[in-house]
């Protein structure tokens, strides 16, 4: 990356601005913005998440937001009620009051003397979520978002349920908002007070795991937030990223299609990470589209910002398999609207093993009936649902996975196939069990064999009709269903082969069902559908479309402890016990300006025994570490999810630590129904 130091606006900064709210409680805001706001208002641009500004963002804040500011704009970064600086208490994701909160906010902003009343919301995931969601509110004066890594769906397609079964993302990312939502205050910044504001945290905090597992099925909970719902209800402009490495590849194209707005969607090869930082690269000038939107819809800039495709997306090569790549091969494709009139839907028989050529005819016959019963070793090398790139998590070479699946391949192909959209496989299925799931995976076998999957997708066959309303299958009947697999970008060489791969368990990327089940597919009437845009349709963008990525210098900080990253499958063949353990260690880090040390260590492990499908479970350990001359505190937090053939299991641990005394700790033993899941 670039670091700018001369930018056209000279800045000032304030590290914390007390935000009032009608109910008494007090937010903290970092602000950046021109100087010459004094005098001359400029419009505010706010980023409204729950990360600690302070310390856990402040890195990755001081790139992009002063250099916004250094192109004239207020940047004001909020931690959200019970965040931070900020008083209350965080209890759940997306909550009204949340967004309640948010629209206050703007509206102080607003009344600012700097700032012109244009505004607009930006931000990366949960303040993503945060901005399109607030936007669905149609507050006054907010006049364009830019957002990156998000869903409009809150069931179907975020972290904690994927084709109405639960994935692994439910428990990880619970423990992760359990830790941050119980960190306290910087005594620096609220004074006396923050052993008040830390114990308010401390007792009103429930594992988030526990709401998540209340609601099962699609109901008013996530309902609620999901702008898919309406999206008519969005009325100002959208610039929306994601990456085809995240877990939120879907919701851009979606967006793109539904909204009546102006709107631009871009989709790269990264990970979970804003585009100018992204991982897998290449990265890009981000910052610099982000300031020609701010530019046209916040000042009125005829700057051109509009023209050209509505989607630029990079079209992956092969490449292969890796948990991780620096950078993946390919070239950016231009479409000029979504749905893409270059990109038509080609569908597959599944025949005896093979993915037949469209429009080959079915045998005399209703077709064989394939079958498998998957091991619970199935899923071991699938990556996490969202990658981070850190640790390496994405998904290894499929062949071993595919040891316990039912396989569908081409012949090798004699030319280069694209695909640019979602997969579908339709199924004329029958199952032994009354709770079933299937996991479909479409992988790029090279000539030596090696498997490099492209996407997935996941079915709990109890809502293949509805996730609403889910039902009991009737072992033995004959049903369809249609399993939606993950947008992407990719390209197949000559000579390789396309392999579509099923099998009735993922663990540990989603929960198992109570029970194997044995599935059976029906051959001629299942399909694989494509997205195939043709080779010579054309690329529609050049070459190198966006500049190189570029932002101001990052805070200053010193590595004190390093960090540590492990992913690792170990298997036990005397009692079969099998287990994944995932360390994502920050390790100590000062903040030189505060001279503040802040260490941040995650572990996540998933075990299970043989195939015995309720002795799976899964654990995740946080400790959140804060420590200056006059101050040293720490939170740990522990959440472990079992279950058996009836119910779900949690038993969670807070802790919270002055130096070595522990002054605060609370245990949960709680039980919940399993939902046809």
């Amino acid at each position: 990356m670039r670091h700018v130091t001369h930018l056209p606006y000279a800045t000032k900064e304030e590290e914390h601005v007390v935000v009032p709210l009608s109910d008494g409680v007090r937010l903290s805001a970092r602000i950046w913005r021109p100087t010459s706001s004094d005098h001359d208002p400029v419009p505010a641009v706010l980023e409204y998440i729950p990360y600690r500004k302070r310390d856990l963002t402040a890195v990755r804040d001081s790139v992009h937001h002063p250099y916004l500011a250094g192109h004239g704009y207020a940047c004001v970064r909020v931690d959200l009620r019970g965040t931070g600086e900020s008083e209350g208490v965080l209890k759940d994701e997306y909550l009204e009051r949340e967004q309640r909160d948010a629209e206050e906010v703007l509206a102080w902003l607003a009344e600012q003397p700097w700032c012109d009343g244009s505004l607009g919301m930006m931000g990366l995931s949960w303040g993503a979520f945060a901005a399109l969601q607030v936007a669905a509110r149609q507050p006054p004066g907010l006049k364009a978002i830019v957002i990156a890594s998000f869903t409009d769906d809150r069931h179907a397609d975020d972290m904690h349920y994927m084709g109405g079964a639960m994935l692994s993302d439910n428990l990880a990312e619970a423990g992760t908002m359990f830790a941050y939502a119980t960190c306290p205050p910087d005594p620096a910044v609220v004074g006396d007070s923050w052993r008040e504001m830390w114990r308010e945290r401390l007792e009103h905090t429930e594992p988030w795991v526990l709401p998540w597992l209340r609601h099962q099925r699609r109901d008013d909970y996530w309902r609620h937030a999901s702008v898919g719902e309406r999206p008519e209800d969005v009325r100002c402009p959208v610039l929306a990223s994601s990456g085809w490495a995240d877990g939120y590849s879907n919701a851009v194209t979606r967006l793109l299609a539904r909204l009546d707005v102006p709107r631009k969607g871009l989709i790269g090869p990264w990970s979970h990470k804003y585009p100018h930082l992204g991982e897998p690269g290449p990265a890009i000038g981000y910052l610099q589209e982000v300031v020609r939107w701010w530019d046209h819809w916040l000042k009125g800039a005829d700057n051109g910002v509009m023209d050209g495709p509505m989607l630029h997306t990079w079209m992956q090569d092969s490449v292969p398999p890796s948990t991780s790549y620096e950078e993946r091969p390919g070239r950016w494709v231009a479409e000029p609207s979504w749905p893409s009139p270059n990109v038509h839907p080609v569908t597959h028989p599944l025949v005896r093993h093979r993915i037949a050529p469209p429009g080959e005819p079915a045998a005399d016959g209703d077709g064989e009936v394939l079958t498998v019963q998957s091991p619970l070793s199935v899923g071991q090398f699938g990556g996490k649902w969202a990658s981070y790139n850190a640790p390496p998590d994405l998904p290894y070479d499929q062949r071993e996975e595919d040891g316990g699946s039912l396989v569908f391949e081409t012949e090798p192909l004699t030319e280069p196939l694209e695909i640019l959209g979602s997969p579908t496989v339709d199924l004329d299925l029958s199952v032994d069990q009354p709770v079933a799931m299937v996991a479909a995976r479409l992988s790029d076998v090279r000539p030596d064999g090696a498997a490099t999957r492209v996407t997935y997708g996941l079915l709990n066959l109890t809502r293949h009709e509805s996730t609403e309303h889910p039902e009991p299958l009737e072992p033995g009947r004959r049903y369809r269903a249609t399993v939606h697999l993950n947008g992407v970008a990719q390209t197949f060489p000559p000579g390789h082969r396309v392999r579509l791969s099923l099998s009735t368990s993922y663990w540990p990327l989603a929960w198992p069902p109570p029970k194997p089940a044995r599935l059976g597919v029906r051959e001629h009437s299942s399909t694989l559908t494509l997205p195939v845009r043709p080779v010579d349709a054309p690329d529609g963008a050049p070459a190198a479309p966006f500049g190189e990525p570029e932002g101001t210098e990052p805070l200053a900080t010193t590595q004190l402890t390093p960090p540590e990253e492990r992913w690792e499958v170990r298997r036990d063949l005397i009692d079969y016990h099998a287990a994944l353990d995932i360390v994502k260690d920050r390790g100590t880090v000062r903040f030189e300006e505060l001279g503040l040390d802040v260490g941040r260590r995650a572990h996540e492990r998933y075990a299970a025994v043989a195939d015995d499908f309720t002795s799976v479970s899964g654990e995740s350990t946080w400790t959140m570490t804060f420590r200056r001359a006059d101050w040293d505190v720490r939170v740990v937090t522990h959440t472990r999810l079992t279950c058996d053939e009836r119910d779900f299991h949690v038993d969670a641990t807070l802790d919270g630590y002055e130096g070595d005394r522990r002054v605060f700790s609370r245990t949960w033993n709680e039980t919940v129904r399993r939902d046809l899941l």
